[in-house]
């Protein structure tokens, strides 16, 4: 696989993109276009000049006074949001974020949102951090950031809202599946250092291995790890719940030290420059032994790359719950030398070839996370009628539970205590027995 440079919001993507603006605009050309590229070239030029004359018009009468500068960002920033809920325009602030979240440090709440079905979603807490103490959820919605509301509102100025100086506070207000009422959490910010891998082990031959994000660091950690524990391992746990991904590049590894041969992803795209293919090598792989992901609603993008491919290739079994199902690739490529674009310029696919974009992967075994209590009176409306519902939410937050303090315990990593009741892990670990007890006969 080629080292290609590319910083990719998702994952690092090999990928070669060349923009020009058409040479006919500067320049007559040599030879006469055929009748379709003169009408296209017609039709181009008319909407530069549509849009040229809004902004002089907008420039001239907006009641606030905004330069040309100014309305150039908004535009940008309209144009890319309106192509996808991933593509967007990074002022230098939201670059230096975006950055810094790659480098495995960064300022905040420490959770992962996105949008599903027009709403302002939690993809996952990253574990340790205030969000993840306060009790904050995969898939939780969230409703209002202090008094604002966030029906309106695009996922910068929502990530920019919860950033904020260390120690200072923040009120969430949040939708949750099988919560009667909004659910208030006040949160303190803080500079979330990421431990994006941990391991542990369970009954002296089951390595559990954590990996709560993707970044640059994840494939020599986990390496370390199982070069560490090789001599007593017999089965190992891969813990990818509530990761909402990161760099590609450190999923295809990742997915290496378990896989010696096969295609691990591919993407394609639009164009033939952006369709490449990434594959398993047997110099890279550690391990053989037997092999159980745990996956759930929260993790997504690389996570998702991981478990599929594994899945996909046969090499261990997954369990857990469906995963959330972003299988597009989005790439970011620097405009000047402090901003950028963010655009989905591909969707990646499985070894099977499948995508996963809206639909995630499907665990082999299906267990739920703890107690499924059920609720009368649930979250469970149709998308059509959820921007409407969250409307009505708004009207009842002077009611709602401030669950904050009763979340807000420090989460351990294993112990006997936890394994029996974490059923996920208790069901891996014990499909892990079996696959461990079929491979010694």
């Amino acid at each position: 696989m080629k080292n290609k440079k590319m910083m990719v919001f998702g994952f690092l993507s090999a990928i070669t993109l060349s923009f020009a603006l058409s040479t006919s605009l500067i320049a007559k050309s040599d030879t006469q276009p055929l009748p379709s590229e003169a009408s296209a070239e017609a039709s181009r030029l008319q909407s530069l000049a549509k849009f040229t004359k809004v902004l002089s018009i907008v420039e001239q009468y907006n009641v606030d006074g905004l330069g040309v500068d100014q309305l150039i960002d908004k535009s940008l920033q309209g144009l890319l949001s309106n192509l996808d809920a991933h593509s967007t325009f990074l002022d230098k602030k939201s670059f230096d974020s975006l950055r810094s979240q790659t480098d495995g440090e960064f300022g905040g709440l420490g959770i992962t949102v996105g949008m599903r079905d027009n709403a302002l979603t939690v993809i996952s807490p990253i574990e340790g951090t205030p969000a993840d103490k306060a009790g904050i959820k995969a898939g939780d919605i969230i409703l209002k950031i202090n008094d604002k509301s966030t029906l309106s509102m695009n996922i910068d100025d929502a990530v920019s809202i919860m950033r904020g100086t260390p120690k200072t506070p923040i009120d969430l207000t949040i939708v949750r599946k099988g919560s009667g009422e909004p659910l208030k959490f006040h949160i303190i910010r803080d500079i979330i250092t990421v431990e994006s891998v941990y391991a542990r082990t369970i009954d002296d031959n089951i390595l559990y291995i954590r990996v709560t994000s993707f970044d640059k660091k994840v494939a020599n950690d986990v390496r370390a790890a199982l070069k560490k524990h090789t001599a007593k391992t017999k089965g190992i746990i891969l813990d990818l719940r509530n990761n909402p991904g990161g760099l590609l590049d450190q999923a295809v590894e990742l997915t290496d030290l378990f896989v010696d041969e096969g295609v691990i992803v591919s993407q394609k795209g639009r164009n033939k420059a952006d369709d490449i293919s990434y594959s398993a090598t047997k110099k890279a792989t550690v391990t053989n032994v037997p092999l159980v992901v745990l996956v759930n609603e929260g993790s997504a993008s690389a996570s998702e790359i991981v478990s599929g491919a594994i899945q996909d290739l046969k090499r261990g079994v997954i369990v857990g719950t469906k995963t959330f199902g972003k299988g597009s690739v989005q790439v970011v490529m620097p405009i000047t030398d402090t901003e950028a674009i963010k655009l989905t310029i591909a969707r990646y696919y499985l070894p099977s070839g499948r995508t996963i974009q809206a639909v995630g992967v499907i665990p082999d075994v299906e267990v739920d996370a703890g107690e499924i209590k059920k609720h009368e009176n649930g979250f469970n409306i149709k998308e059509a009628d959820l921007k409407k519902h969250l409307e009505s939410e708004l009207e009842k937050t002077e009611g709602m539970v401030d669950v904050t303090e009763s979340n807000a315990s420090n989460k351990t990593t294993i112990t006997k205590d936890q394994l029996t009741k974490d059923i996920q892990l208790k069901e891996g670990v014990g499909i892990l027995k079996a696959l461990i007890i079929t491979k010694g006969k």
